[in-house]
């Protein structure tokens, strides 16, 4: 038997794996470590903010980065101003009225201020979703290493059972579930990290497209930029409430029929226990389709 001593908040406790000198019950114990983890570092990286991802160090230069196009956003800025007028009046008649000319300082001064405080004002909207997120894991009771999937204690019995000749089609099963468990797992990471790294880009490249509102031919261009940068935010509660919907499917193992040959035992413990992991993978995979037609971002 292996314990485990982990905390959470102020609680502590102790947990127990079946450690198993069996080569096949080790296989599908790594495959389901690496799930576990990779399940557990999923549940942080939906908490954490791109201020602090890896250390802070990417946000530094896509702040860098984002700094530097300010210059090009406030040029663009009195570019597609200047489109705005043309198109929008008539003749130099239309800009003397006075109705037209504050209608025109108003935007110009509210798209000034927006490729200025841009940052700011994508941070707060980042910071009141990513409220929703954490409200979310909160009050579910799931997350971090609360949320294992282990072996069931009679099939390692089983399998421990088995001789070397009945053993072979239980090494091809095993890899094969292996295999599956470890590729759904890297899958379901990538996109969550995906998820980052368009955080970043739209933060690097936010100035260009703010800076469309101050000409109203151009302004959809950075309507559509806050939609979509707004849904990429959503997409985390998205996959919050797939991992928890997993994690309800996971309290609840696949049944084991203590009476099944080993082979059979493990092909239908497998079997539904991928189901499941593709059920959340594609979940997770189509958070942004989710979000695009739960609320048209």
């Amino acid at each position: 038997m292996l314990f485990s001593l982990s905390e959470n908040g102020n609680n502590r406790e102790v947990k127990c794996y079946l450690e198993s000198d069996n080569w096949i019950v080790q296989n599908l114990n790594n495959a389901l470590e690496t799930w576990n983890s990779k399940l557990s570092e999923i549940w942080q990286l939906l908490t954490q903010s791109p201020e602090t991802f890896k250390g802070g160090d990417i946000w530094s230069v896509m702040l860098t980065i984002h700094d530097a196009l300010k210059g090009i956003g406030y040029g663009l800025l009195v570019l597609f101003f200047a489109i705005s007028v043309v198109k929008t009046c008539s003749s130099y008649l239309d800009v003397k009225k006075p109705e037209h000319a504050v209608k025109l300082f108003i935007r110009f001064a509210l798209a000034k201020g927006a490729v200025g405080y841009g940052l700011e004002l994508m941070m707060a909207l980042f910071s009141v979703i990513q409220g929703m997120v954490s409200t979310i894991m909160q009050n579910s009771g799931f997350g971090g290493d609360s949320d294992v999937i282990e072996l069931p204690a009679e099939m390692v019995e089983k399998i421990e059972s088995v001789g070397l000749l009945d053993s072979i089609p239980l090494w091809i099963v095993t890899l094969l579930g292996s295999l599956f468990i470890t590729v759904l797992s890297f899958i379901m990471i990538l996109t969550v990290y995906g998820r980052m790294f368009k955080l970043y880009m739209y933060t690097a490249i936010a100035p260009i497209p703010i800076a469309t509102f101050a000409g109203e031919p151009t302004q959809n261009i950075g309507k559509n930029f806050v939609r979509s940068y707004a849904g990429v935010c959503m997409e985390g509660a998205i996959i919050a409430l797939a991992c928890i919907i997993f994690s309800l499917f996971a309290s609840s193992p696949p049944v084991v029929d203590p009476d099944a040959a080993a082979v059979t035992m493990v092909w239908s413990y497998i079997g539904e226990l991928i189901f499941n992991m593709l059920v959340l993978v594609g979940a997770v995979k189509m958070s942004d389709r989710v979000v695009r037609e739960m609320m048209g971002l």
